[in-house]
């Protein structure tokens, strides 16, 4: 349960639901780009409130990538997590949070360090 998501691909599009419960929680569909390579066309967030309890479009929208880049892909997502502590300080209304807040909060993201 380190993770903390389970992530799957049905065709182009990407299924991200939680460990423990198995809920979705966000879907990113793909479509190929020029030169090669593809990008997110179009994504779905869980919008009952009973099931996920969104933090916005931009908190969705930053740890849609942040699963797809730093937990699928392995990539150190420095940018990203940056964004996401920053959204996470601004919500909590507090300006000294430190990186590890995120990392080890129900979010479930591992540090790249």
């Amino acid at each position: 349960m380190d993770e903390k998501w389970n992530v799957f691909v049905e065709g182009d599009v990407v299924f991200m639901h939680r460990s423990w419960t198995g809920r979705g929680v966000y879907e990113a569909s793909f479509v190929p780009v020029a030169g090669g390579g593809r990008r997110i066309a179009s994504a779905v967030v869980e919008a009952d409130g009973e099931r996920y309890r969104s933090m916005g479009d931009e908190y969705d929208r930053l740890m849609m990538e942040l699963i797809i880049s730093a937990i699928v892909l392995g990539e150190p997502a420095a940018d990203l997590r940056a964004g996401l502590v920053e959204l996470t300080a601004r919500a909590s209304g507090k300006i000294d949070l430190p990186s590890g807040v995120v990392e080890h909060s129900a979010l479930g993201l591992r540090s790249g360090s």
